[in-house]
């Protein structure tokens, strides 16, 4: 129990104790004023019944406001709930949307990592297609050349047959 419920306690327990102690005084009967007239009741019942009463009241205020609180705390219990879960939501989407700018930026990153190599090797490519087609002239150069050569050795030769005989 907290301090103030023992405290309380037990000041209610004192004065439980000391109205059956003095319960004959307290229900002897007086002259009361009630401003307008006067009449003979017993003033410390009066008084006792007053305080109860009171004390009642204040009490029924206290649960009232512990209940208002409690109302409160949960309210704001539910509405935490529901602001964490948007948080959480947009937490969530935010990473999603960094997963797929990272994919994004990773596939832009291995596609010119391959690309330099894509590109040499392309050029090696046309470096080989251009050397193949330089051999390939070069070698026609030279059978034509040989060719021609040929010719005038077969042209040498008849000439030399032909003044021979």
């Amino acid at each position: 129990m907290k301090v103030r419920a023992i405290v309380l306690s037990i000041l209610l327990g004192l004065l439980l104790v000391f109205t059956l102690a003095n319960w004959s005084a307290i229900t002897a009967p007086t002259q009361v004023s009630l401003l307008v007239a006067r009449i003979d009741a017993p003033l410390g019942l009066i008084l006792l019944i007053f305080l109860v009463v009171t004390t009642l009241v204040f009490l029924f205020l206290m649960v009232y406001q512990q209940a208002g609180a409690i109302m409160e705390t949960r309210r704001a219990a539910k509405e935490l709930a529901a602001q964490r879960a948007l948080a959480d939501e947009a937490e969530a989407s935010r990473f999603t949307e960094l997963r797929k700018h990272l994919d994004v930026r990773l596939d832009r990153l291995q596609e010119e990592m391959h690309s330099p190599e894509d590109a040499l090797s392309a050029r090696i490519d046309r470096l080989e297609a251009a050397l193949r087609e330089h051999i390939d002239h070069a070698g026609n150069t030279l059978a034509a050349y040989i060719g021609e050569v040929d010719d005038r050795v077969e042209r040498l030769g008849d000439g030399a047959s032909v003044r021979r005989p």
